[in-house]
């Protein structure tokens, strides 16, 4: 009997060698309650990896008649309903030679052929019988057909879809010799009615398994994107080149080649903008004087559906006016609780220049200050030179949600490159322009999907993924792990953000 992979089979299937070895002693009353409750818990566990399936089967449904998923449901749902059926099949036939094993060990049935239950409200049959298995897997060829079945199931599995052979047959759930040898004839020889029942229920839970994970793999492909581009829009482009303070400069990014299933994200300026047919707009209205210097960032998916992030930069220059100029050295924006570095210029010299401003503090000095805001809104700084006042207004903003992120940040990952982690982190990303860092604090831990049959639930505290260690090492493809209740710290204190999910394959 070959040991799976997968660790919580391998101590169900050393928790049944052990048993087997103390039969060798003495079938007493202690061994036969340990094999009934290890009976009960690969019940429970195969009813658990049902729900699981039960719920995959109904969000492919659903992706059946979303019309984005809809071209993709229709190739992966049958392939789905397949290894639906080859698991149903076999688990009915495990379920009736469990059936007949506990007929041959003299369940008892009343004159109508009802089952009767017995004080205990279970089953009465001779639970230390070690004729029956051998009579029916032995005698009877039993074990020998259920070594072909399961051989034929493994195979029928693979062939589902070469994408699934070469994901799985490796590390498929049910594992059967290849050499023709009857394994599990030898298995059951002489083996109490019980033992072999646990065994039979042991394939069960190895063909759920079997299951559960070629259907999530199926799921997962749905959302796999395949693209093709068949529009065409604006690179990157502006309005003017030179403008006065006050003039609104209009800047326009997407990306040359384009499919919906792209999915473009642009930022500009710090800033997301809407996407309308693969390109985003932003106005910006020109501060102060000198060159400035406008970033952008696009987010897309390539035709194998990698992920990719394209930066570049928007240049222009703001003349100056014969009267006072106040010149933000990045962008028109203040931003809480960061120092805001402004220039101001004055036409006539400082002994005669007076400078205060409204919605935030600034600094003394020259021409280099420096602007705090504590409060969203808008902000002026005026400017008062030999007489002549000038105001500039701004808008102030909180500092962007920086993206939780664990290794390269990505929602798919493999599973080896996960379980290698050992830190996570809030990152404000490379469009924002003030060199700023966010501290995790903590954050609540959900672990689902394979080697998951119940949802596991852990907790993070600061950067370190200490606490999930233990989680994180049962992980395997196919495994869900999503972080929420994220807090983070900044500099302008403590703030919740969005939650993360990644997949492993």
């Amino acid at each position: 009997m070959a040991l799976p992979k997968e660790p919580r089979q391998k101590m169900i299937n050393l928790m049944y060698l052990v048993l087997t070895a103390l039969l060798a002693l003495n079938v007493s009353a202690e061994v036969i309650e340990a094999f009934k409750t290890v009976d009960k818990s690969l019940i429970t566990s195969n009813n658990n990896i049902e729900a699981s399936n039960t719920t995959l089967f109904k969000s492919l449904e659903g992706k059946l008649v979303d019309e984005k998923t809809k071209a993709k449901a229709e190739i992966w749902k049958p392939k789905a309903d397949q290894a639906r059926k080859l698991s149903e099949d076999l688990n009915n036939y495990l379920e009736n030679l469990k059936k007949d094993l506990k007929a041959s060990s003299g369940l008892k049935k009343d004159a109508n052929g009802n089952v009767i239950l017995n004080e205990h409200g279970e089953e009465d049959y001779k639970l230390d019988d070690l004729n029956a298995s051998s009579r029916l897997m032995d005698n009877e060829k039993k074990g020998k057909e259920l070594d072909d079945k399961l051989r034929a199931y493994r195979e029928a599995m693979l062939n589902i879809d070469p994408a699934i052979r070469k994901q799985f047959e490796s590390n498929f759930p049910v594992e059967v010799t290849a050499d023709g040898k009857d394994n599990t004839t030898s298995s059951f020889r002489m083996m109490p009615t019980v033992a072999a029942i646990t065994l039979l229920s042991k394939y069960q839970n190895n063909v759920k398994n079997a299951e559960n994970q070629v259907v999530a793999y199926a799921h997962n492909q749905i959302d796999v994107v395949a693209l093709r581009f068949d529009k065409t829009g604006v690179l990157l482009g502006q309005s003017a080149n030179y403008v006065m303070p006050g003039d609104e400069i209009t800047i326009t990014a997407g990306i040359g080649a384009y499919s919906s299933a792209a999915a473009p994200q642009i930022t500009i300026g710090g800033s997301s903008v809407p996407v309308v047919d693969g390109q985003g707009t932003y106005k910006v209205s020109a501060g102060g004087g000198g060159s400035h210097t406008v970033p952008v960032t696009i987010r897309y998916k390539d035709q194998d559906g990698n992920e990719k992030t394209e930066t570049k930069s928007v240049e222009y220059t703001v003349g100056t006016p014969g009267g006072a100029a106040v010149m933000l050295d990045k962008m028109n924006v203040f931003y809480i609780g960061v120092d805001n570095p402004v220039t101001i210029g004055s036409p006539t010299g400082w002994d005669k220049t007076k400078v205060s401003m409204t919605g935030g503090t600034i600094s003394s000095g020259t021409s280099a200050r420096t602007v705090r805001v504590t409060a969203l809104g808008s902000a002026s700084i005026t400017v008062n030179a030999d007489g002549k006042s000038s105001t500039f207004n701004y808008r102030i903003k909180k500092i962007p949600d920086p993206s939780f992120k664990v290794g390269s940040g990505k929602a798919r990952v493999p599973a080896v490159e996960f379980k290698n982690q050992q830190f996570c982190r809030a990152d404000l990303g490379d469009e924002f322009l003030f060199d700023l860092k966010f501290n995790v604090v903590s954050a609540t831990v959900y672990f689902s999907g394979a080697n998951f049959p119940n949802v596991t639930t852990g907790t993070i505290t600061g950067n370190s993924l200490a606490g999930i260690s233990a989680l994180m090492a049962r992980c395997g493809p196919g495994s869900s792990i999503t972080f929420v209740n994220i807090k983070v710290q900044g500099p302008d204190g403590v703030r919740s953000i969005d939650e993360r999910a990644i997949t492993l394959y």
